[in-house]
């Protein structure tokens, strides 16, 4: 290299902001599955980035969309459309609840533009009283200001200044906490169907019913932050499919590039209006290099195919850790739905989630925690069924080790 520094784990400390603590591990390709790191030690992938790998690493389709449409155009700017961003959009629309869509570059900004696009239909539709957005607690809807202030843990949105205001917050799964706090005043109610930063816990069918039903009943527009569960993760194409509840918004992102940023706004023609000329927009939204790799990513997770084999690999996954819960008695519970999976510490084990990831790295493992009790698994989609087995192995080798 003509560089006159090595490239490892320091290097972060002289040249980074402060705000991640990442592992010494620097990971240099991957394929499939797999992952190597600059010693060429080989670890499975359980995390997929945080369940953004939906087709693992470097799939043959993704790669092929990259490079073709590399070598035609990459930006053009919203004062012009494009081709892959307007096949994209139809298949989308095709394939959902939605008549209109907008394009950004990640989930937070898809969970910013949903909330400014609520606010607007709210004050244009109903008047200024009508403000209030009612999230919940334990919920995660991104990091911009007004994102993580609509998301339900304090922690994050703490220590920044005034907080954008009328924003509330109800408990999980608990329709009474949120039918206290609706009114006609609120203009919208944004929720995960399964909370994936908040612990990996899935919506009662019943509970994402009456929520429904509270927003009917107040006029209210549902919003469904779709950012980790939707694009095959839970076994639907978007989760709310297998609810029996249809959102008002829907947003996307993590999965739809399948690595590459993106993310996307779906709704309503009578709602999508409110968002006229200038009010707002982004930079690379809907760039032609994104969207191409976003259709390769949709042409295959929407098949029927990758679907249903979806919650076959996840029976693999459930009845390896029921497995080795058996012979350690590690876990409370182990849940989810399709390929976000958690598994909650028993008591013993309270707030050591990021050992046992730790552990888990040093036998060739890659997983994930969802807060300090439970780890969290997001793998690829199209897991081969061999490294299933095989991660599950180097699981409960790490687990073995840990606990002596």
């Amino acid at each position: 290299m003509s560089d006159h520094f090595s490239i490892e784990r320091g290097l972060f400390d002289d040249v980074m902001v402060p705000n991640y603590s990442p592992s010494a591990v620097i990971p240099v390709r991957g394929q499939g599955s797999r992952v190597w790191d600059q010693q060429d030690f080989e670890y499975i992938d359980f995390a997929g980035g945080i369940a953004v790998s939906s087709l693992g690493h470097c799939h043959p389709a993704l790669v092929t969309a990259l490079k073709t449409q590399g070598e035609k155009i990459w930006h053009v700017s919203n004062l012009l459309t494009n081709e892959p961003a307007l096949r994209l959009a139809k298949k989308l629309v095709d394939r959902t609840f939605a008549e209109k869509v907008y394009f950004c570059n990640s989930g937070a900004e898809a969970n910013e533009a949903a909330l400014k696009l609520a606010r607007r239909w709210a004050l244009e539709v109903h008047g200024e009283h009508k403000s209030q957005i009612i999230a919940f607690k334990q919920g995660f809807h991104g990091r911009t200001f007004f994102t993580v202030t609509v998301g339900g843990q304090a922690a994050y949105s703490d220590g920044f200044g005034p907080k954008p205001a009328n924003i509330d917050h109800a408990e999980y799964n608990n329709l009474e906490s949120l039918k206290a706090l609706i009114s006609d005043n609120t203009c919208a109610v944004m929720i995960e169907p399964l909370q994936g930063e908040g612990g990996v816990v899935p919506a009662d069918a019943e509970f994402i019913k009456g929520v429904r039903a509270l927003c009917d009943q107040h006029n209210a527009l549902l919003i469904f932050d779709e950012v980790q569960t939707g694009f095959g993760r839970l076994g639907e194409f978007y989760a709310y499919m297998g609810l029996g509840v249809t959102p008002d918004i829907l947003t996307s992102a993590k999965g739809l590039g399948g690595g590459f940023p993106i993310g996307a706004m779906l709704t309503k023609t009578n709602i999508a209006k409110h968002l006229t000329i200038g009010t707002h927009g982004s930079t690379y939204g809907g760039n032609p290099l994104a969207c191409a790799v976003a259709e390769a990513v949709f042409d295959i997770i929407s098949t029927d195919e990758v679907l249903a084999d979806i919650n076959n690999k996840a029976q693999l996954f459930i009845d390896g850790l029921n497995a080795i819960n058996a012979k350690y008695n590690l876990f409370t519970e182990i849940r989810g739905k399709g390929l976000l999976i958690g598994a909650e510490l028993s008591e013993q084990y309270q707030g050591q989630a990021i050992s046992f990831l730790n552990a888990a790295m040093a036998e060739g493992l890659l997983v994930l925690v969802a807060g300090a009790n439970v780890i969290r698994f997001a793998p690829s989609l199209v897991i081969p069924d061999e490294d299933i087995a095989l991660g599950l192995e180097r699981f409960e080798r790490s687990i073995a080790n840990f606990i002596k």
